[in-house]
């Protein structure tokens, strides 16, 4: 199997601040980056119309596209009806600075999709997306749901019921793995229509886990993000392993991808680990096996 997607990886997890996580991503061999734009220097509020030019030049100078920003706002997602008016226009604040440095995709965690279509979660979850699906498609950008807390049938019900594919799916297999139980291969094929933007992580399960534990749910304390990584390296319920160490079938994963007809980034994510750069470059070349080099 051979393939021409582009390969990312998220600059944060080189832990050398802004500028310097997009230089060792060049170093690494990676072709585009995802980065974090919540808080801090990257936080639309933070960047002023100069910044985002100078920001925009750096990149390219580097040779590098940004493959998405990270809009994820913690919490429960848009499960909280009370804050998610604050939330919603935080979002698009995140997606016009997408816009503006040159991506189209804006990932994010919306909450878990509740099993019964009638609770009033399920209806303010459904008014978030949908007012942010619109926003998205005017700007013919994408926020992207990233695939874990949810079995990939659910979430693809709650999407079908959107006026619109503005809310689409960052496929993370892994997550599918070390929380539902599900298989990315079938996830694939089942979210097809929805699929703009992929991580390519690794990892495997060691008990079966509610997916409250690790994503939070409204009235039941969540897991903050430090904690799921804590979680993730401690293999207390799952493990975040090097890229074919766990239980990924990564054959399977990409020829999935290429039979739907994915042409978008497969970027790295390195959560865990004492030595992330070393991880990531292992990734990289991880994945330029499948390309054919």
């Amino acid at each position: 199997m051979s393939f021409t997607n582009k390969i990312g990886v998220i600059s944060d997890s080189f832990q050398a601040g802004l500028k310097g996580g997009l230089v060792k991503a060049k170093e690494v061999g990676a072709e585009g980056v995802q980065i974090y734009a919540v808080s801090g220097e990257m936080a639309p509020e933070n960047l002023t119309s100069t910044d985002r030019k100078q920001l925009r030049s750096y990149i390219a100078d580097l040779e590098l596209e940004i493959s998405a920003l990270c809009g994820d706002l913690g919490g429960h997602g848009f499960q909280d009806a009370a804050a998610n008016r604050e939330k919603i226009e935080r979002s698009k604040r995140i997606l016009d600075l997408a816009v503006e440095l040159g991506t189209d995709v804006v990932t994010t965690h919306i909450g878990i999709v509740p099993d019964d279509v009638n609770s009033s979660i399920y209806s303010t979850m459904q008014e978030a997306c949908e007012e942010l699906g619109v926003y998205a498609k005017s700007m013919n950008a994408y926020f992207a749901i990233e695939t874990g807390p949810e079995r990939a049938a659910h979430l693809k019900s709650f999407l079908d019921s959107l006026s619109t594919n503005g809310v689409s799916v960052n496929f993370d297999p892994a997550n599918m793995v070390m929380v539902t139980g599900d298989d990315p291969v079938e996830g694939v094929k089942l979210l097809k229509d929805y699929i703009v933007h992929t991580h390519v992580k690794d990892g495997r399960q060691t008990r079966p886990i509610d997916p409250k534990e690790v994503y939070g749910y409204l009235g039941y304390e969540g897991m903050t993000h430090e904690k799921i990584a804590e979680m993730a390296s401690s293999g207390a319920a799952f493990l975040e392993v090097p890229l074919g160490e766990g239980q990924v079938d990564f054959d399977a994963y990409f020829a999935a991808l290429q039979e739907i007809g994915y042409k978008g980034y497969l970027t790295i994510e390195r959560e865990v680990g004492s030595t992330p750069e070393e991880d990531i470059k292992k990734a990289v070349q991880f994945i330029k096996k499948y390309r054919g080099y």
